[in-house]
């Protein structure tokens, strides 16, 4: 079986990317298809790498029981493009970043990870590293929405089995 490889990308790879990381892991876990996906998160610039999430994107996504504190920042590399399915961008910046630095045959791979939630009326993934503590709780709002609707979609393409609960 081939896996289906996402990876979720924000600018930095310490708040926003890791949470969808954190939390689709936690979806699919919870739905038991693990066995379906490769999952990562990068980010498109090199300001944080190895570097954990940010405290604040961690205390908040264990609130929800998501662990996240075992990941590290790295950057997008070119061999990205190639190897995963689905680039999920969480803004217009990062995504016009990939479809910029994309070879042109992977550019469909790109899109935005909110357009999976379309009733949220938005594209992009405010980025809470200069707010405060809502700033995160919204984050995680919207990538759990986007994250249902990403996996309802592989499964109504039948890319997967089991049902989104």
């Amino acid at each position: 079986m081939e896996k289906i490889k996402v990876l979720f990308v924000c600018m930095g790879n310490i708040c926003r990317s890791p949470t969808a990381e954190g939390v689709f892991a936690k979806l699919i876990k919870e739905q038991d298809l693990e066995e379906y996906f490769v999952i990562d998160s990068a980010g498109t610039h090199a300001y944080h790498i190895g570097e954990p999430p940010d405290l604040r994107a961690q205390h908040a996504a264990l609130e929800r029981d998501v662990e996240i504190n075992h990941l590290r920042a790295r950057k997008v590399i070119m061999a990205d493009f190639e190897d995963f399915d689905y680039l999920l961008a969480m803004d217009d910046d990062n995504y016009a970043v990939l479809m910029e630095a994309s070879p042109k045959e992977y550019k469909d791979k790109i899109s935005y990870f909110l357009d999976y939630a379309p009733h949220l009326k938005t594209r992009e993934v405010p980025d809470p590293y200069y707010g405060g503590k809502y700033g995160f709780e919204r984050v995680l709002d919207l990538i759990e929405a986007a994250s249902e609707g990403f996996l309802s979609k592989l499964q109504k393409a039948g890319r997967i089995s089991g049902q989104v609960s």
